[in-house]
């Protein structure tokens, strides 16, 4: 829980809180590639079976790096919350995947 910011939700509001402006879109994109290093670690894991660790990894620092820019970016908007956050992921190329964090930049306050 120590990665998610407390303001966030994947719903469309906030328990305990109501929207008093809405900003739009707010997005965060991560490009990442595997390296021929991590390919072949990962290969090795792979003869074993099992979570593949190195790709586990990679995937999360991704996921975390495109919420962390989302964030950003409805921080410079003047939100303080994101609600119906969303990730997609698209194969750009072979080995270089896109990943899309996105939700709805809002300031809530609490409600009395």
């Amino acid at each position: 829980m120590s990665q998610t910011h407390p303001l966030t939700t994947t719903a469309f509001e906030l328990p305990g809180y109501h929207t008093v402006r809405s900003f739009g879109v707010v997005r965060g994109i991560i490009v990442r590639s595997r390296s021929i290093i991590g390919n072949f670690g990962a290969s090795l894991q792979a003869i074993f079976g099992g979570n593949i660790s190195l790709y586990t990894d990679l995937c999360e620092r991704t996921r975390g790096d495109a919420f962390n820019l989302m964030l950003e970016h409805a921080g410079q908007m003047g939100a303080n919350a994101v609600i119906g956050v969303r990730y997609d992921a698209t194969e750009i190329a072979p080995g270089i995947t896109e990943v899309l964090c996105y939700g709805t930049a809002v300031f809530v306050q609490q409600t009395a």
